[in-house]
């Protein structure tokens, strides 16, 4: 039961951010960018009874995805901007986040 009311008002906050990116790209767009999925995330995890170190190494698992995330988004900004398929723009998106993020692991793991 717990797990579908997750799921259920999850669901309605994602559905409610489309909603307002429909009628305002650019607004979605930030209401989108909010750490909400995050802040969702950590919510039920304590919720479930997790340890407060387990939330800060998810926290900071978060905080290493974020370039790797802008990059995969300035991607499939700039292929749709050049009339790109959707379906293109995210492949190369993807294969940009998958690749920024190999780089970014060979990176701290040489300066660690």
């Amino acid at each position: 039961m717990y797990t579908i009311v997750k799921i259920i008002l999850s669901a309605a906050i994602i559905g409610i951010i489309t909603e307002v990116a429909r009628r305002f790209p650019a607004q979605g767009g930030i209401i989108a960018a909010l750490p909400t999925v995050s802040i969702l995330s950590i919510i039920w995890l304590y919720v479930q009874g997790e340890q407060v170190e387990t939330l800060s190494k998810f926290a900071f698992g978060v905080v290493y995805g974020i370039p790797s995330t802008i990059v995969m988004l300035v991607i499939v900004g700039i292929a749709l901007q050049h009339s790109l398929h959707l379906v293109a723009s995210l492949g190369l998106g993807v294969a940009s986040w998958l690749l920024a993020l190999y780089v970014q692991d060979i990176v701290v793991k040489h300066f660690t």
